[in-house]
């Protein structure tokens, strides 16, 4: 079987491509680029001959998905985004459709059904709806926050050198462990539904951005403030905490931390 990463160069690429191999099967690791139409029509045909799953891993907001400033931090364009995520997505649906794909995996964030339609949240909800209603057999897998991604999340929420966060519970989870379940996602029946997976750990947003930036010995303080956002995306206190029926990753925050 022949199975194509779409690589937007997250954490879970290399993890996801190498467990799907050890499955058996073939894999092909396509990147996509960042900051204009990841995924579009103009050679999608031959990438797609003889493919028979697709993992799309350019789903989670990233900042690419705005304007970096230092007065507000990321400022998210919402209709572009959605236009441009709207577009790449129904480009690739289509092309998945007329090259017989059997199954499309896609790479989703915990809580995008519940938080509010807005910033990069409004379109990645867009995204699964259109998987959704696209005909071809699918699976979402919706993962926590990475372990890898807090220096973005830092970025996205740095005003004046001070970082700004939203006071809401996290369950962070290691990369590594998202793309195992991306790879073994991929190898079974389509769920046509969704998987969440999150981290064994609770704990506010603040503290997980605090510890990582006490590690790199970055001088930038941290405060929490119910206006602030993630991503242009205001979130209620629990909305990114999985639901029940979460596979529940066993990698612990310090222990990733500390391992070289």
């Amino acid at each position: 079987m022949k199975v194509i990463v779409f690589d937007a160069g997250g954490p879970p690429a290399a993890e996801t491509a190498q467990r799907v191999r050890d499955h058996g099967h073939e894999v092909v690791v396509v990147p996509v680029p960042t900051g204009a139409d990841a995924l579009t029509g103009v050679g999608l045909a031959d990438t797609l001959t003889g493919c028979s799953v697709v993992i799309d891993l350019s789903g989670p907001p990233s900042l690419d998905d705005g304007t970096l400033t230092e007065e507000d931090g990321l400022v998210v364009d919402e209709d572009a985004v959605l236009a441009r995520v709207s577009r790449s997505t129904a480009d690739l649906l289509a092309a998945e459709a007329a090259a017989g794909v059997e199954h499309h995996v896609s790479l989703s964030v915990v809580g995008v059904d519940r938080v509010r339609e807005e910033g990069a949240f409004r379109a990645l909800r867009a995204k699964e709806e259109m998987i959704g209603r696209s005909g071809i057999p699918y699976s979402i897998v919706r993962a926590t926050q990475l372990f890898e991604s807090v220096g973005e999340i830092a970025t996205a929420a740095t005003e004046d050198w001070i970082v700004w966060v939203p006071p809401v519970e996290v369950r962070p989870v290691a990369g590594a462990e998202v793309g195992t379940l991306l790879a073994h996602t991929a190898a079974l029946e389509p769920l046509n539904g969704v998987q969440e997976i999150a981290g064994p750990e609770q704990f506010r947003l603040d503290t997980f951005v605090r510890r990582a930036l006490a590690v790199e010995r970055d001088p930038r303080r941290v405060f929490t403030d119910t206006r602030s956002t993630l991503f242009g995306t205001r979130i209620r206190h629990t909305e990114l905490l999985p639901g029940p029926g979460a596979h529940i990753a066993q990698r612990r925050y310090g222990d990733w931390l500390a391992t070289p």
